[in-house]
């Protein structure tokens, strides 16, 4: 039997929000294996907090860049050992460069500038991710950065017609997409793009908890905890923030096409948060 150590019960304590007894039976019933753990607390109903899925303390900040026009865009997660770090002119400078040069070349080395910034600012300093947008046909990429920078948001909203790009109606909904990205923290544009496996794995889940249920009640209960799912992890299935989720963003999104008489498409997102690494 593998050994259960504290350190892997506080590791699944803060991906799923457990209790101890419960993090430590789940490990003992996975032989140690937390990723099977998690599902064995959320099969449970034990697991609330599994959306922080593998996170990581570190430091640091989003940064992101929009070239002129809105045709292409950058987003970048710069890392560093202290907060304090992560707010010197310094360190804000040097990210706001990496986005930039990233926009502008296609693979730039930064390793010198980075031993660089460490031996200025005596801190180790990563650039772990980074992504590029840009627009294919009509349309237009947007960043934002949630206050603090610990949040960023890269967003390609798509449009049938080039005129519709300029107006104001279309330029706000676009921002008020990437809002709803940062506050929502989506996975998917729609349900199409999530992965048969993951849709899978959240049907057998939603069963188990209610396994003791009438068996012609189960289909319907596991129906409706799939609509959930969905509407927390695809963006257009979202209720929209910004009304107070009266109506989808994929409603909302549909008002805006009528008004400007055109067919808008969210088409592709980024979201990053500092030191969050993706759940395997």
């Amino acid at each position: 039997m593998a050994e259960i150590t504290a350190a892997a019960v506080a590791k699944l304590r803060e991906l799923t929000n457990a209790g101890m007894m419960d993090c430590k039976k789940a490990l003992t019933e996975s032989s140690g294996d937390i990723a099977a753990a998690v599902d064995i607390l959320r099969k449970k109903g034990a697991a609330t907090a599994t959306n922080k899925g593998g996170r990581e303390a570190r430091e640091g900040l989003i940064a992101q860049y929009i070239a002129p026009g809105g045709r292409l865009g950058v987003l970048v997660e710069v890392n560093c050992q202290t907060d304090f770090v992560a707010r010197n002119e310094m360190f804000l400078s040097f990210t706001d460069g990496v986005a930039k040069r990233l926009a502008a070349e296609d693979k730039p080395d930064f390793e010198a500038d980075r031993i660089q910034m460490v031996a200025a600012i005596r801190e180790n300093i990563q650039i772990p991710r980074s992504a590029k947008i840009e627009v294919v046909g009509n349309g237009l990429v947007a960043a934002y950065i949630h206050t603090g920078a610990k949040v960023g948001v890269l967003v390609e909203v798509g449009a049938g017609k080039e005129a519709t790009v300029g107006t104001d109606e279309f330029r706000q909904l676009v921002r008020d997409i990437t809002l709803q990205i940062a506050a929502g923290s989506p996975t998917a544009v729609t349900r199409d793009e999530v992965s048969a496996d993951v849709v899978t794995k959240e049907k057998e889940i939603a069963a188990e908890q209610v396994k003791n249920k009438p068996p012609q009640a189960i289909a319907k209960i596991v129906e409706g905890k799939m609509e959930k799912f969905f509407q927390g992890c695809c963006l257009v299935d979202q209720g929209f923030v910004k009304r107070n989720s009266e109506i989808s963003v994929k409603e909302h999104v549909a008002s805006i096409a009528k008004q400007l008489g055109d067919e808008i498409t969210i088409r592709r997102f980024v979201r990053f948060q500092v030191g969050e690494v993706a759940a395997s």
